[in-house]
C-alpha cells in the first residue's frame, strides 16, 4: 500500500484534524473506563501564542490523549480570558490611533459592544492557533471567562462571599496604574531594579535654628506630608521626638514621631510620612493617629492640595519641587540610588499609591484550607520543589483588592440606594433598594479583577452553581499545567475557591512546566527580538516535530533552551517514520495475521518484542510522571535505533523468503509498528495516524486518536534472546566503528577472524548469518592467534574478533591520517585543560559551559586513546 514517498506535514495537518472533530473524538467516551479531566489555562485574547503557550498546550495533549487511548472517559476543556485590564487598554489605543477617539467619548454601553466585537475576532484567532498545535480540546464545551454562564457564577461567587463577611469595601492605599487607570493587585505589581536618586532635603525645626535631614527619592510627595519619623532606638534622633518639623516650600507643621519601622540605615534615618501615597506610612499613620493629605490623582498629577503645583504631572512636579528647594537652600544633596520600583504587569508604567475606596476579599480565612490540601498532599506540586513557592506565598498572604476601574468585565453586582444609604448585593440585577423600596439605585461602576473569574474556571466551566452532569462527573479536575509566574495569581486562587465553593480541590496535580529561553538562554522578548512563533515553526516544519520538539526539551525543573535548528531535527525524524513505514507496507503485500509463538521466533524477533514490552512500560511510567522528556527521548531512541536501525536492518533478508519464515518477520513487524505508532500519537499525532490508518491489522477503533494503548505482552518477554542480541549489537557497532576510522565505506564487505570459548562455538556459528548481514561481513574465519595488519574489533574473556586491514586500506596513507588526528585531538585536550586549570573560567563561566568543557576533554581523552591503539595495531 503505497504512501508516497514524501512526508508532506500539512497535508496531513488539515484533513486528520477535521476528521477527528467530524466524529466527535475530543469529546468524553460515555462508556470510558474512570475519568481525567483537564481545564486548559485560558489564554488572554490580546495577542498570539507565543512559545511558552506552545509547550504548555502540547504538554497537555499529550497527557489527553494518553488517558482517552486507555480508555478513560477523557474531557479537556477550552476557553480564553476576556484579560480586563490588556484587553481594555489594547482596544483604547487602537480607537485613539484608528479613530482619534478616547473611551469617554463612547457611553459605557457602546464601548462595551466595541470591545466585543473586537473579543470575538481575537478569540477566532486564539482557537485558530489551538488548532494549528494539534490540541484535542472538546470545542462543544468551549468557556469564555466573560460568557453568560460564567458571569452567573461569578455573581453567584461575590454574593456568596459577601453574605459570609468574606468581601469588603474600604479605603486602603493600593496600587494604581496611571496608564490603565485602575487598580492592581500586589502580586499584579513587578518590582523592577531602576537607577533613580536619593535626595536629601532639609526640615527646620520649629522655634529653633536648627534643622534635621531626610533622604527621599520621591520628593513631589513630600506635599502632602503630615509627619517625620525615627526610629525610637535611634540615639542620634532622641531629643528631637515629639518636636515639631517645618514642611518646606509649604510651611505646614510636622510632628516627629518615633516608630520602629523606620530602617535607620536609610538615609539619614529620618523618614517624611505621607500617609496617602504609600502603604508602610499608611500604617504609621493609624498607628499614631496622623492626619492624611493626598496630592496625587488617579491620573498621576498633582491635585488642588498641590498649592502651585497643581495641574503639573507627577514627574513635572518633581522637576519644579527640586528646582525650588534649591533657590530656596533646601536641598542639601542628591545620589544615585537604585531601588525597587513597581511597575504595571500590563503595560510597565511605574505605579501608584493612591488611597482609595475598594473592593476586598479576606484572604486568610480561606488560605487555611487552601495550605492544608497541600501539605496534606492532596495536592501535588511537579517538581516538588513549587510546593514550598506555594506554601511561603500562601503564609503571608494578605487581602485581595479585586475591583478593576474598567468597564470591561464582570460588573460588581452590588447597587447604592441614593436615597437610605443600603448596599444592595444581588446575583440578579435589581430595580429598587432592598432596604428602603426606592428605586433610586446606582450600580458600582466598576469590575472585577479578571483573576476572579478565572479562579473560578475549574468548576464555573462545568456549569455551577447549577449541579450539571458535567460537574458530577469530571470535578474536581486531576491535572493542572501552567507556568510559574501564576503560581499566585491562578493556581493558589482555584484552590481556595475550589475548596471554598466545591468543598473539594479543584485539580490533584499541578504540573509547572519550563520557561521557554533562547538558545543562548535569554528570556525571550521583543526587545531582543528573539522570540519564535510557533505558528511559523508549525508552518515552516509542521506540527509533529515542533510538537516532539517541544516534548524531548521539557526536563522537569530545567528552563527550556530553544534553538531553531532542534525543530528540524525533529522533522527528520517524522521523515525517518515515513520512510519506515514505507519500508514495512512495501514489504507485506502478502500479509495475514499468524499467532506469534515462541518456537517460531528468531532472537532479533524476541529481542525487539521484549523491547517493546520494556518501551510501553517505561513510557506509561514516563508519562504518568508527568517526565515527558524521558518518554520522548525513550521513543525516539526505541524508533530510530532499535526498531528501524536494527531490527528492520535484520529483517530485510528475511523478507526476500517465502513462506512461514516470511510470514513470521512480516507479523512482528506489523505488531511492532503498529504499538510504535500508538505509542507515538501523544506526541506526533497527525503522522501517525495517517501511518496506522495504512496497516493491514483488525483495528479496534476506526480512528487513532480513539484506539486502545498498546499492552505489554508478558508472553512476549525473551530476557536470555535480549542479552544475546545486545551482544551481537555491540560486536556490529565495533565493526562499525574500526570501518569508520579506517576510511572503509561501511557497506563495503570485510572478513572477520574470530577466536572463542568452546562454550560459545556454537553461539557464534547460530549468530553468524545474523553478524554478517548486519555488518556487512564477506567472511567469518576462526584463527588460533591475532593476524598481523589487522584491527582489533573486539576483545573480551570469551571472544577477540579481529579485521584484517591489509587488502581493505593503504596503510602507510592511514598511518599519516591518523598520526595527524591523534596531533589535532592532543591540542584540543591540551586547550579544554588548559581552560580548566584556569580558576576565572571555572569559578565565572556559566556552569553549563565548563561542564560542556569537560564532557568534550573526557570525550577528546577517549578518542585520543582509540586511535593511539589503532595506530599502534597498524604498526
Amino acid at each position: 500500500m503505497d504512501i508516497g514517498t514524501r512526508y508532506e506535514p500539512h497535508t496531513l495537518e488539515n484533513k486528520w484534524y477535521k476528521t477527528w472533530e467530524e466524529n466527535h473524538a475530543f469529546e468524553p467516551k460515555k462508556d470510558g473506563n474512570g475519568k481525567f479531566s483537564i481545564v486548559i489555562p485560558p489564554p488572554n485574547i490580546t495577542g498570539k501564542l507565543h512559545m511558552g503557550h506552545a509547550l504548555n498546550i502540547v504538554l497537555q495533549d499529550i497527557v489527553v490523549r494518553y488517558n482517552r487511548m486507555k480508555g478513560v472517559k477523557t474531557l479537556w476543556v477550552p476557553g480564553e480570558d476576556h484579560a480586563g485590564i490588556a484587553t481594555q487598554h489594547v482596544v483604547e489605543q487602537y480607537l485613539l490611533k484608528e479613530e482619534g477617539k478616547r473611551k469617554e467619548d463612547f457611553d459605557r454601553d457602546e464601548f462595551i459592544e466595541i470591545v466585543w466585537d473586537w473579543a470575538n475576532k481575537y478569540r477566532n484567532h486564539i482557537r485558530d492557533q489551538i488548532r494549528t498545535l494539534g490540541a484535542s480540546v472538546d470545542w462543544s464545551r468551549e468557556r469564555f471567562t466573560l460568557d453568560e454562564g460564567l458571569n452567573k457564577s461569578v455573581r453567584n461567587a461575590f454574593v456568596s462571599l459577601y453574605n459570609d463577611g468574606l468581601i469588603y469595601r474600604g479605603k486602603y492605599i493600593v496600587n494604581w496604574c496611571p496608564s490603565c487607570g485602575t487598580v492592581l493587585a500586589d502580586d499584579e505589581v513587578e518590582h523592577h531594579e531602576d537607577k533613580g536618586k536619593l535626595w536629601y532635603i532639609k526640615y527646620p525645626l520649629e522655634g529653633e535654628d536648627g534643622f534635621v535631614v531626610v533622604a527621599t527619592t520621591r520628593p513631589e510627595t513630600m506635599l502632602g506630608d503630615t509627619a517625620l519619623a525615627v526610629n525610637p532606638s535611634d540615639d542620634r534622633y532622641k531629643d528631637i521626638i515629639g518636636k515639631t518639623a517645618i514642611l518646606p516650600l509649604v510651611g505646614r507643621k510636622l510632628p516627629i514621631i518615633a516608630d520602629p519601622f523606620v530602617d535607620p540605615k536609610f538615609g539619614t534615618g529620618v523618614v517624611k510620612v505621607t500617609p496617602a501615597h504609600d502603604p508602610n506610612d499608611y500604617q504609621m499613620w493609624a498607628r499614631h493617629n496622623l492626619d492624611m493629605i493626598q496630592v496625587i490623582d488617579e491620573h498621576a498629577k498633582i491635585n488642588e492640595n498641590g498649592g502651585k503645583y497643581k495641574g503639573l504631572d507627577r514627574y513635572e512636579a518633581r522637576k519644579r519641587i527640586i528646582q525650588d528647594l534649591k533657590n530656596e537652600e533646601f536641598l542639601v544633596k542628591e545620589e544615585n540610588y537604585i531601588h525597587a520600583v513597581g511597575h504595571c504587569y500590563r503595560c510597565n508604567d511605574i505605579v501608584e499609591p493612591l488611597l482609595l475606596d475598594q473592593w476586598f476579599v479576606k484572604t486568610k480565612p480561606l488560605a487555611q484550607k487552601a495550605i492544608e490540601v497541600v501539605e496534606n498532599d492532596n495536592i501535588k506540586f511537579y517538581p516538588e520543589r513549587w510546593k514550598k513557592t506555594y506554601l511561603n506565598w500562601m503564609y503571608e498572604i494578605r487581602d485581595w483588592c479585586i475591583s478593576r476601574q474598567l468597564w470591561w468585565g464582570h460588573r460588581i453586582p452590588v447597587w447604592y440606594c441614593q436615597d437610605c444609604g443600603h448596599i444592595n448585593v444581588s446575583v440578579e440585577d435589581i430595580e429598587h433598594c432592598g432596604n428602603c423600596g426606592s428605586k433610586n439605585i446606582k450600580q458600582d461602576e466598576d469590575v472585577l479583577d479578571t483573576w476572579f473569574s478565572s479562579a473560578l474556571w475549574p468548576f464555573s466551566t462545568l456549569g455551577w452553581p447549577d449541579e450539571t452532569e458535567d460537574l458530577a462527573t469530571f470535578y474536581p479536575t486531576d491535572l493542572l499545567v501552567t507556568g510559574f509566574d501564576i503560581i499566585f495569581f491562578w493556581v493558589a486562587r482555584m484552590v481556595m475557591f475550589g475548596v471554598k465553593f466545591m468543598g473539594d480541590v479543584p485539580f490533584h496535580d499541578v504540573y509547572i512546566h519550563q520557561l521557554v529561553r533562547d538558545k543562548y538562554g535569554r528570556k525571550m522578548s521583543k526587545s531582543l527580538g528573539n522570540g519564535i512563533d510557533p505558528t511559523e515553526m508549525v508552518a515552516q516544519y509542521g506540527t509533529d516535530p515542533v510538537r516532539f520538539t517541544l516534548a524531548i526539551l521539557a526536563a522537569q525543573g530545567r528552563d527550556l533552551k530553544l534553538d531553531i535548528r532542534f525543530f528540524d531535527s525533529y522533522r527528520k525524524f517524522a521523515n525517518k517514520i515515513w520512510n519506515a513505514a514505507r519500508f514495512v507496507l512495501l514489504n507485506i503485500d502478502d500479509y495475514s495475521k499468524l499467532e506469534l509463538n515462541e518456537g517460531d521466533l528468531k532472537i532479533e524477533d524476541k529481542w525487539i518484542l521484549t523491547r517493546l514490552n520494556s518501551t510501553i512500560e517505561e513510557v506509561e511510567k514516563y508519562i504518568d510522571d508527568y517526565l515527558f522528556d524521558q518518554a520522548a527521548k525513550l521513543l525516539y531512541e526505541f524508533f530510530w535505533n532499535e526498531l528501524c536501525d536494527w531490527y528492520i536492518e535484520a529483517s530485510k533478508n528475511r523478507l526476500k523468503l517465502e513462506g512461514k519464515e516470511k510470514l513470521i518477520v512480516q507479523n512482528v513487524l506489523v505488531k511492532v509498528f503498529d504499538s510504535s505508532l500508538r505509542l507515538l500519537h501523544p506526541f506526533m499525532p497527525y503522522i501517525t495516524e495517517e501511518l496506522w490508518q495504512k496497516l493491514p491489522i483488525d483495528k479496534d477503533s476506526e480512528l487513532l486518536i480513539t484506539a486502545k494503548w498498546p499492552i505489554s505482552d508478558k508472553n512476549l518477554n525473551f530476557e536470555k534472546e535480549t542479552q544475546d542480541f545486545i551482544k551481537i549489537m555491540d560486536l556490529v557497532r565495533e565493526i562499525r566503528n574500526v570501518k569508520a576510522e579506517m576510511n572503509i565505506p561501511q557497506v563495503q564487505e570485510v572478513t572477520l577472524n574470530y577466536k572463542v570459548m568452546k562454550s560459545l562455538e556454537d553461539w557464534f556459528e547460530v549468530n553468524k548469518e545474523l553478524i554478517s548481514n548486519l555488518g556487512f561481513v564477506r567472511n567469518i574465519i576462526q584463527i588460533e592467534k591475532k593476524p598481523e595488519s589487522s584491527a582489533t574489533v573486539y576483545v573480551d574473556e570469551n571472544m577477540e574478533i579481529y579485521m584484517p586491514l591489509g587488502d581493505l586500506i593503504d596503510i602507510e596513507a592511514e598511518r599519516q591520517r591518523i598520526s595527524k588526528k591523534l596531533e589535532k585531538i592532543k591540542k584540543d585536550i591540551e586547550l579544554y585543560e588548559k581552560k580548566l586549570s584556569n580558576k576565572n573560567f571555572v569559578e565565572k563561566a556559566d556552569p553549563e559551559v565548563v561542564s560542556e568543557t569537560n564532557e568534550k576533554l573526557e570525550e577528546s581523552k577517549k578518542q585520543y586513546e582509540k586511535l593511539y591503539h589503532l595506530m599502534k595495531e597498524i604498526n
